[in-house]
């Protein structure tokens, strides 16, 4: 491997952009990352999260080798072991489980903290199948938005991004572009400066990209819905829809017409808190403004009814015939472009017993605490569930048994770490090889190893291939290369948008695009093949079959809906650790309306208890106008440091969604008091 020069990377963080990377290196360490000014949709723009991997990477605090706990749970003392006889207690006590509890006493807990496919979703599944542990359903970030919008859309498929270029109108819909999808931020600007493409931002919070808006619409959390078909009654009404589209490419807009008669704007008003005129004036410039496009973020569809808003707002669209437009449509996700063959890569032909047992990821304090049969071994990679999973304090208190045998696969002593009985290191995306697809643009772009191998770290596939050789696994599933698996991966015959795309020209060219071709005019992946407007599929399974705002769960007498939202410098939890981004993003604070703050006594930089049913946050208020009366949200999840109370997932519900199994973080209230 060389020492020095300048070598093409892709981030690895789970975030739509999935940037082109440029790693310089000299005397074999990564001294700057910037971004690859040849990738055509990231062009060499990167934000400060990546900028400062190296920071991360050779962090002082990263693992370096094995270890076994030696002090309490949760205390974080550890003692250094060998490869060897980490691997050999692991697989020691996990036969002995499945000898006396069956092997669904050990469940796999992983998300996607690298998003290379091989380590993220190959060999460990493999794995796990094998061994025939719990099953994990990974639901905890946009499950429930995902199968709302394939009710209507059926399947992940948007506007190529690129395009966006050409829009007139960009409604970013809960979604905060700038911290979590900065290069579709990139190409609206654009699209303003070329064309004078008018931004709206809908949003709970006004935080960065509701400042870069022409327009900000301050919105009461989870009543996106109801705003959508406030907004499809005027269309309708006013004779702003596009009634050749609807009569080729929809089904079900006569009944939608009718429907939305009791959506109007007074009543959508008193929903949203909205005022009627700013209803009627967006709804007039999205029926009139071509072309016009809306980027549903993941915020809404965190609410107890997140599948209804995604599947509500994504009909849009279709109502004024913008699919047909360049530059015209929606994203919500474009994973279905990059569709790999699961099949090969995952193996699910090796868990033999098809009725096994699933686990929602959301429900872990449950299981660790209530599910019967008992869950007896933990495997954790590539997440960090004490901080990031809802319902925190459960979660820990699941952590904290001492019959449960708990194994974590990181770069650094997480605080779900310190919980282990034996701590893996783990290597950086930069020492791997591994292919990545982003779920917003086109572009496959493979990562060949940088840098060697920090200390005695490995990568998933590595350790699932030490840990099946532990369990005696013999197939030869196990022995695949990182080559052979990307090219099963991409052997998918049924993704005609993987075209020309192998391991070979991956290598030799870096980034490819997915051979994509509009949606219309063509047949979607719907039942009835076209947009469904009025979904059988939906009534089938126990959905209101058109487009429904349904309110709120009522989560306790709490006066304040709180909204606990991503921050700019970290990505969940990752680089809440890392000096260089906590300086950069300072410290949480909690947003709170300068109305109640009055009533309450509470001023800006006081230090406030924030507290519910599950448990309380010490933080400084930060008092203005960036959300509504009503409404309090923090930005980040910041690391459990010693002597704070600022882990916000401790308020959350584990409540699941209306769809898909998803969570349901930003459903929850609480009260704020001024602390003495």
């Amino acid at each position: 491997m060389e020492l020095n020069g300048v070598f093409r990377s892709v981030c690895p963080l789970d975030c739509p952009d999935q940037c082109g990377l440029l790693l310089h290196k000299e005397d074999g360490r990564i001294v700057k990352v910037e971004g690859d000014p040849e990738h055509p949709v990231t062009k060499g723009n990167i934000c400060n999260k990546v900028r400062n991997m190296a920071e991360r990477i050779y962090d002082e605090n990263r693992l370096k080798y094995p270890m076994r706990r030696i002090g309490a749970k949760g205390e974080g003392k550890f003692e250094r072991i060998s490869w060897d006889e980490a691997i050999a207690t692991i697989t020691s006590k996990w036969k002995t489980l499945i000898e006396s509890d069956g092997p669904e006493s050990i469940l796999p807990y992983s998300f996607y903290g690298n998003m290379g496919l091989l380590n993220a979703e190959g060999m460990d599944r493999r794995f796990f199948h094998r061994m025939g542990a719990s099953q994990l359903d990974r639901s905890i970030c946009s499950s429930a938005g995902s199968v709302g919008y394939r009710y209507t859309m059926g399947g992940s498929y948007g506007v190529d991004p690129e395009d966006t270029i050409h829009s007139k109108l960009i409604i970013f819909w809960g979604i905060n572009a700038a911290s979590t999808n900065m290069h579709q931020v990139a190409l609206a600007q654009k699209a303003r400066k070329n064309n004078g493409a008018q931004i709206v931002v809908i949003d709970v919070h006004k935080n960065q990209t509701g400042r870069l808006a022409d327009w900000f619409i301050p919105i009461l959390p989870g009543t996106d819905s109801a705003l959508a078909l406030g907004i499809m009654h005027i269309l309708f009404a006013e004779n702003l829809v596009d009634s050749s589209f609807l009569h080729q490419y929809t089904v079900g807009y006569e009944e939608l017409r009718g429907h939305v008669i009791q959506y109007d704007p007074f009543t959508v008003s008193e929903i949203t808190g909205v005022p009627v005129d700013d209803i009627y004036k967006l709804a007039r410039m999205y029926g009139t403004i071509s072309p016009s496009f809306i980027r549903i973020g993941n915020g809404p569809q965190h609410h107890d009814n997140g599948g209804m808003f995604v599947r509500t707002v994504s009909c849009l669209p279709a109502l004024t015939g913008q699919w047909l437009i360049k530059g015209g449509g929606a994203i919500k996700g474009n994973s279905g472009y990059l569709t790999t063959n699961t099949t090969k890569l995952q193996l699910p032909r090796l868990l033999k017993n098809k009725q096994t047992r699933v686990i929602n990821m959301n429900l872990l304090g449950e299981a660790l605490l209530t599910v019967d049969p008992p869950v007896k071994s933990l495997y954790v990679y590539s997440c960090n569930p004490a901080v990031v999973a809802p319902e925190g304090n459960k979660v820990r208190k699941g952590l904290e048994r001492d019959d449960l045998f708990v194994v974590v696969h990181d770069l650094f002593l997480t605080e779900t770490a310190k919980y282990a009985d034996i701590l893996l290191p783990a290597t950086s995306s930069f020492e791997n090889t591994d292919i990545y697809t982003s779920y917003w643009h086109h572009y496959m772009q493979i990562q060949q190893p940088v840098i060697e191998v920090y200390g005695e770290s490995k990568s998933n596939v590595d350790v699932f291939r030490l840990l099946a050789k532990g369990m005696g696994y013999e197939e030869s599933a196990f022995e695949d290369t990182e080559a052979e698996m990307i090219a099963q991966a991409l052997n998918q015959p049924a993704n005609p948008y993987l075209q020309g795309i192998d391991f070979e020209t991956l290598v030799e060219k870096q980034f490819m695009k997915a051979a994509v071709r509009p949606l219309f005019p063509g047949k979607l992946r719907t039942p009835s093949r076209k947009i469904e407007l009025y979904s059988k599929r939906m009534k089938a399974n126990g959905y209101p079959p058109l487009p429904t705002y349904i309110p709120l769960v009522i989560d306790g007498e709490h006066p304040y809906q709180f909204i606990p939202a991503p921050n700019h410098n970290f990505l969940n939890s990752t680089f809440s650790n890392n000096q260089k981004h906590i300086s950069l993003e300072k410290a949480p604070r909690l947003y709170m309306n300068s109305k109640d703050a009055k009533a309450s006594g509470i001023k800006d930089g006081d230090q406030v208890r924030v507290w519910n049913q599950r448990g309380e946050c010490l933080l400084k208020v930060s008092v203005g106008d960036n959300v509504l009366p009503g409404v309090v949200a923090t930005q980040g999840l910041w690391a459990d440091l010693e002597g704070t109370k600022q882990l916000v997932n401790t308020l959350t519900p584990d409540r699941i969604a209306d769809m898909g199994g998803g969570a349901t973080f930003f459903s929850g209230r609480v009260s704020v008091e001024k602390m003495k």
